[in-house]
């Protein structure tokens, strides 16, 4: 693709002069930076932490060896990549001095600064930076359960459940139906479950063309309607879209009959169901009175400090954010302005201006897709949208477009998992 470099690419991924610059952790004294999760926004600040003050002592905690990333999982269900193309590991970021310590935090301490983790070990903190994403909502539901997701998975969290979903399509009988069941916003990544449908719909059309994707939605409104609407009237009627209001909420799972039955009392069977359920922070950060009545992080929109303790820093998914989206995009942003603020913290100086950007793209086919992108910041204490900067790929998109996002698509994927992992 013309004019698209990895320079260019990092240069909209939070990349701030002030924290590139590396003013603000050259006069950081040696401290215990403790990053907790290691996705998106965890493996971006662990290395960004280290990256603008070497003198820090930095710990990730991530059980996991290797990190599968949401972002593309879609196009392994649909068998278009490997599983193994979605794969990271944190072997760069030990490689640069980073501490990754494979447990999981049991008990945040939050009055002696003291994690408790799964082999016994305690570790105290000066800065403590959470990042753990997304748990799923076992209770709001009835019938879905982690048991019920052996059977229908979500796949919302990718690894094996990703797997399990791409097998389970490629076993289907051509003329199977496949639901996909969307919750309320707010979720991770809000395009994601259409890009699939539509991924799917493209699979389907190849491999088993008399199959179809009804989509089951708890919305009446979702993020770039008209373009995937546009996108599947060309798809043969191959997904049909059921909102809220024409009974597209789900409120019973039966797993064993693999039937979803809806507010109004409509039950839907399938051969195949990927249920998204509603979802909310980890039970680390409830455990330890992070969270708030939504079930989420709330943030001081200048500092991304936790709203409960000023030595607790969030970012990514687990936030309250909004209008910002669950992104993976949003998620190495918000962890970079968050290293810049601890940096601050720590050195006892006022953190920089809040200046945030998302850019999200999803796929309508293997090779066209489409985007939406916006500014943030902070007024009145609040993140806000700036006026003006919401851009969105045009309806009328050629194929030459969509293909070209499509390219750019791809080429930031790359270039934010080397941003994040040091790949």
């Amino acid at each position: 693709m013309q004019g698209i470099s990895r320079r260019h690419l990092l240069a909209g991924l939070g990349l701030l002069p002030w924290l590139l610059s590396g003013c603000l952790g050259s006069s950081v004294k040696r401290a215990r930076v403790v990053v907790v999760g290691g996705g998106f926004a965890g493996a971006t600040a662990a290395r960004y932490l280290k990256r603008q003050a070497p003198a820090l002592d930095v710990v990730l905690i991530e059980p996991k060896q290797d990190y599968f990333t949401c972002p593309f999982s879609n196009h392994v269900i649909a068998g278009l990549q490997a599983p193994d193309s979605i794969r990271q590991d944190y072997q760069a970021l030990v490689g640069q001095d980073i501490s990754h310590i494979r447990e999981s935090v049991l008990v945040i301490d939050r009055d002696k600064r003291r994690l408790h983790l799964s082999d016994g070990q305690q570790l105290g903190y000066d800065r403590l930076l959470l990042a753990t994403g997304i748990s799923m909502n076992w209770q709001a539901v009835d019938g879905y359960s982690q048991n019920a997701a052996a059977i229908i998975p979500h796949a919302w969290q990718a690894g094996e459940q990703t797997l399990l979903l791409r097998k389970q399509l490629r076993a289907m009988e051509d003329g199977g139906l496949v639901i996909i069941s969307v919750p309320d916003n707010p979720y991770r990544c809000p395009p994601g479950p259409y890009e699939r449908a539509s991924l799917i719909a493209h699979y389907l059309s190849l491999h088993k063309p008399r199959s179809k994707v009804l989509i089951l939605d708890s919305k009446d409104n979702f993020s770039k309607q008209a373009l995937f609407q546009q996108s599947w009237q060309q798809s043969a009627g191959r997904v049909e879209w059921l909102g809220r209001a024409d009974g597209g909420h789900v409120v019973t799972v039966d797993a064993g009959r693999r039937e979803l039955i809806t507010e109004f009392g409509q039950r839907h069977k399938a051969a195949v169901i990927n249920f998204i359920p509603p979802q909310m922070a980890t039970p680390i950060a409830q455990t330890a009175g992070l969270t708030d009545r939504t079930g989420w992080v709330p943030i001081l929109a200048d500092t991304f400090q936790t709203q409960a303790d000023p030595h607790i820093y969030a970012a990514g998914d687990c936030t309250i954010a909004a209008p910002m989206p669950k992104s993976a995009y949003s998620a190495n942003a918000q962890a970079k302005l968050a290293v810049a603020a601890i940096l601050a913290d720590l050195a006892g100086r006022e953190a920089p201006p809040t200046a945030l950007r998302n850019t999200c793209y999803s796929a309508l086919t293997p090779e066209g897709s489409v985007s939406i992108a916006a500014n943030y910041e902070v007024q009145q204490q609040r993140l806000i949208e700036m006026p003006g900067s919401l851009t969105l790929s045009p309806l009328d998109g050629s194929a030459a477009l969509r293909r070209q996002e499509a390219d750019m698509a791809r080429a930031w994927y790359a270039s934010i998992c080397a941003d994040a992992w040091g790949v």
